[in-house]
């Protein structure tokens, strides 16, 4: 089959459809590379964000328990667990030495009234 010949006598340059898909993709990758910048300023935006209110974090821990080190203040957790552990086992046994004294006085008045 032939190529149809122009006004002037030539082959028609397919310049026409190749300059139309690469308009169509240069409009595209421009949206692209603006989603992609919106999105960078984003999350250049949530990073300055996060990076403060680490540092405000970490300030309090130092201010509250004389260290911002996640491996100190685990530490510290586990000491402070470990205490009320303690402290609730003794209040237990308080509780039941309290629940013995009464039922020995209740023995007492009860079997002498």
């Amino acid at each position: 089959m032939a190529t149809p010949l122009d006004r002037r006598g030539s082959a028609p340059a397919p310049t026409h459809d190749a300059d139309a898909r690469l308009q169509n993709e240069l409009a595209g990758l421009k949206g692209e590379y603006e989603r992609l910048r919106d999105a960078k300023v984003r999350a250049e935006q949530d990073l300055s964000h996060l990076q403060n209110q680490l540092a405000e974090l970490e300030a309090k821990a130092v201010a509250e328990y004389g260290t911002a080190d996640p491996g100190e203040l685990t530490r510290l957790l586990e000491e402070k667990r470990a205490a009320n552990a303690r402290l609730v086992a003794e209040y237990r046994e308080h509780v039941a030495g309290v629940r013995r004294e009464l039922e020995a006085v209740e023995r007492d008045f009860g079997g002498n009234g």
